[in-house]
């Protein structure tokens, strides 16, 4: 056999990762897939403007508040066997939002998706944590998952444009049973089942319900900041809540004897790192595919499918970017180099961004900084995400695997909620200042707001190039991607994949 011939052993992991990140890019995508869908779907169910909203928050705030819960599940219950289940419960979810005749029912299914989804992400990340232990092909695997988790909103924005405007918004939700039941066959066949041996694990019930109640009130608050205003009693009640639910979660853990979430697997300094990088890139990556989509349609007078379209180029250097650093930069530079030098690009690309207006044109003034910031983030977030779970015990790989989902959907609701919170007030301001308001004035108006989220997008990605740079340990110090396996066996073999 050539030395290019993958062993029957290699391309079973391939398979694998092949499974695993079809089911990712699943749960991913819907997070912006409907939006599209939101007009279409309102004309023919009749809901209120202020009640669309729901539609897109009960998939933020189930996914978000039981990441933890998923993720310890597939710790206790066997990898396959909660992919499988995940898997099943997001299709049925899926078909029952696409058939929904009224707007609870919708509202209903979409937070039954976002259950799903969070037993569903965080396993198929632990799936590949366990499956990838030898360094060259865990950085290849990686990459690819890493790509898919960085442009699948793009991807959505392009589907939900062509599903919307062919076969009706209905299909943004058919298409997952689709997705599903091809990756259910895969896993099926490609994901192993190893037998329980030992006693089961117990789960940290004090600890599931702080961390999902907190998990709720945060993204609940700054979902309700989006809508309502800062000044609503009920964001900051929300928030308030959340941050004594969480310090008490925090408390429970030092103590607990089962605990949900070893405070060592995040107090690790680079692990620490990874996950907080991880939260920024998914602020500044929500922040993009919002307004630069507003811009596309509302000041360029995109259609959906374009709108989708023009995000290919970003998806193409986000590919490009993931799989360089994983094949040739993060063995030879680590996180230190590579995490800040991607979020430095990002703040360019948002600064690039700001000098759009209403008579910029995609090819001239869209596509460069949308390319920097697609390559920005194909060079965060593998290696972010390859060092989130680094050296973690196998008997843990499901809920470190959830925290990087937690931070990822915690950092897109923080994003969202500030930049579209700076944007409206950025609007108003001009609006004021510019007297008397005629369309000109309005298109001028929307694009200052704009412009005051790039802004602050950029603020984000330079704190975070300023964070990964001071706590990502230098080369050599710590567990190294390039030479240490990413899972230790652990002392009581217990756990099935």
């Amino acid at each position: 056999m050539s030395s290019h011939t993958p062993t029957p052993t290699n391309r079973g992991h391939w398979l694998t990762l092949a499974v695993v990140g079809l089911a990712q890019l699943m749960v991913v995508l819907d997070a912006t897939v409907v939006n599209i869908a939101l007009p279409s779907a309102q004309a023919d169910l009749g809901f209120s403007d202020g009640q669309r909203q729901w539609i897109i928050t009960a998939y933020s705030l189930a996914f978000g508040s039981l990441l933890l819960l998923g993720g310890r599940l597939s710790d206790l219950m066997g990898r396959k066997r909660t992919f499988i289940i995940g898997l099943v419960g997001f299709a049925a979810a899926s078909a029952l939002g696409g058939a929904s005749g009224t707007f609870e029912l919708l509202v209903a299914s979409r937070a039954l998706q976002g259950a799903f989804a969070a037993l569903l992400a965080p396993t198929a990340l632990a799936v590949l944590t366990t499956t990838f232990t030898i360094p060259k092909e865990r950085a290849q695997a990686f990459g690819v998952f890493g790509a898919i988790a960085g442009a699948g909103g793009a991807v959505g924005l392009l589907l939900g444009g062509i599903l919307t405007e062919t076969v009706g918004w209905r299909w943004n939700l058919y298409i997952n049973v689709v997705i599903a039941a091809v990756a259910l066959v895969g896993a099926l066949i490609y994901l192993p089942l190893l037998p329980r041996t030992g006693p089961r694990p117990k789960l940290d019930v004090p600890g599931t319900l702080l961390v999902s109640g907190g998990l709720f009130g945060l993204v609940f608050g700054f979902s309700n900041a989006e809508t309502d205003g800062w000044d609503s009693p009920l964001t900051w009640g929300m928030l308030t809540a959340a941050v004594i639910l969480l310090a008490a979660f925090v408390l429970w853990q030092r103590r607990a004897a089962h605990p949900l979430l070893p405070l060592s697997i995040v107090l690790d300094r680079n692990r620490g790192a990874a996950y907080l990088s991880v939260m920024v890139a998914g602020a500044g990556m929500f922040g993009i595919f919002l307004f630069v989509t507003y811009y596309l349609q509302l000041t360029l007078g995109y259609s959906p499918i374009q709108t989708g379209l023009a995000f290919l180029p970003m998806i193409g250097m986000l590919i490009l970017a993931a799989q360089l650093g994983t094949n040739i930069f993060i063995p030879r530079f680590g996180p230190k180099v590579l995490v800040p030098m991607g979020m430095t690009l990002g703040a360019i690309g948002m600064i690039w961004l700001t000098f759009l207006d209403e008579s910029s044109t995609y090819a001239a003034h869209v596509l460069a900084p949308l390319m920097v910031i697609g390559f920005a983030m194909g060079t965060i977030m593998p290696a972010s995400m390859q060092t989130a779970t680094l050296g973690v015990n196998r008997e843990f790989a499901g809920v470190a695997s959830a925290t990087v989902n937690t931070s990822q959907q915690v950092g897109g609701s923080i994003g969202t909620a500030l930049l579209n919170t700076l944007a409206a007030t950025a609007t108003a301001d001009f609006l004021v200042a510019n007297t008397p308001t005629t369309p000109e004035v309005g298109v001028q108006a929307a694009i200052a707001g704009y412009s005051t989220a790039y802004w602050w997008g950029a603020a984000f990605f330079v704190a975070g190039a300023i964070m990964s740079a001071l706590l990502f340990r230098r080369r050599g110090h710590g567990l190294s991607l390039a030479q240490e396996p990413v899972v230790q066996a652990s002392a009581d073999p217990v756990i099935a994949r």
